[in-house]
């Protein structure tokens, strides 16, 4: 189980793009990577299909590797490290570690 899901807030804490913040767009649970909004963009040269309908040189988003990231507390306004707790409704919820508010809505 990963502390990051998809559209959340996070922070690069290395790497290229660190220092950098976005929302995540999508995560890749089997290779431990998520695609962030307007982070890590590429150039890949893409033959015409029915989404690239003239093809050419394209910018994309490449995933970036879960352990380089950290998630945005709206409280704290930085990055920090996440828990997971039990209410007392039984539902597990993630929770920051600073500040000790709920990330889920």
């Amino acid at each position: 189980m990963f502390k990051i899901k998809k559209d959340d807030q996070i922070m690069v804490v290395s790497g290229r793009e660190k220092g950098k913040t976005g929302k995540v767009i999508r995560v890749i649970p089997d290779k431990a990577t998520v695609v962030v909004e307007k982070l890590n963009i590429v150039k890949r040269h893409q033959k015409p299909s029915a989404k690239y309908k003239h093809g050419g040189i394209i910018e994309k988003e490449a995933p970036i590797s879960i352990a380089n990231l950290m998630l945005i507390c709206e409280k704290c306004k930085g990055p920090v490290r996440a828990g997971r707790k039990l209410l007392g409704d039984g539902n597990k919820v993630r929770y920051c570690k600073k500040c000790g508010e709920v990330f889920e809505k």
